[in-house]
């Protein structure tokens, strides 16, 4: 008899396991393990690593150094805006980050989100913009002290941007952001085509909070 039952068993566990990871984005509260069970005190919250993200919120003027869509000539913009802020909704665990300008002579729009796991202790950055038709997604080392610079590697597949023979290539790439406490933030992007070296493709500068 538990032979013959194991089976529709088992399917009514599978069937109900998938309907309930399709039909609801939130567990009910019988079925929601409690916080202080879940994970070790603190790595739910944001903290110190979180606050060095602090320097960047605000409203900010910048200039934006492209080195890539200009056929070997920067591409410089001096019309971009910043406007970076903690999500409040995420409990303040992540930056978003919106730029917008002219970039050769086009429209431009960024949309970041940058945090840090408690978890891998480390910082995580993925971006969306108006010239690049995939994410960038970055993955950061652990990281330990108290750094002013943060160097967080990923790759993306490239559309063409550095020329015909890329196209559809894995790219390695890397964001550096220095987080001057009284100075001016910068990004810098580096890629790395295959059978190259890093090089510098773009770079934005923060060069005034507007009040």
């Amino acid at each position: 008899m538990m032979k013959k039952l194991s089976v529709p068993v088992a399917a009514v566990v599978l069937v109900t396991g998938l309907a309930g990871a399709a039909g609801a984005s939130v567990p009910s509260p019988a079925t929601a393990p409690r916080r202080d069970a879940a994970a070790p005190s603190g790595v739910l919250d944001p903290g110190p690593y979180h606050r060095r993200l602090d320097p960047l919120v605000g409203t900010w003027k910048a200039v934006k150094t492209n080195y890539i869509l200009g056929g070997g000539k920067p591409v410089v913009s001096r019309d971009i805006t910043v406007r970076t802020r903690w999500i409040g909704k995420t409990g303040g665990r992540f930056l978003e980050e919106r730029t917008e300008g002219t970039l050769a002579g086009n429209h431009y729009y960024r949309l970041g989100i940058l945090g840090f796991s408690n978890i891998d202790r480390r910082y995580e950055w993925t971006t969306f913009d108006s010239v690049t038709p995939v994410a960038m997604t970055y993955r950061g080392k652990p990281v330990t002290g108290t750094p002013s610079v943060l160097s967080i590697p990923g790759e993306f597949t490239d559309p063409g941007l550095l020329g015909p023979r890329y196209y559809g290539k894995t790219i390695p790439m890397r964001t550096v952001i220095s987080l001057p406490r009284n100075g001016h933030p910068t990004f810098d992007l580096y890629f790395t085509p295959p059978g190259q070296k890093e090089r510098l493709a773009d770079r934005v500068v923060y060069t005034r909070r507007i009040r």
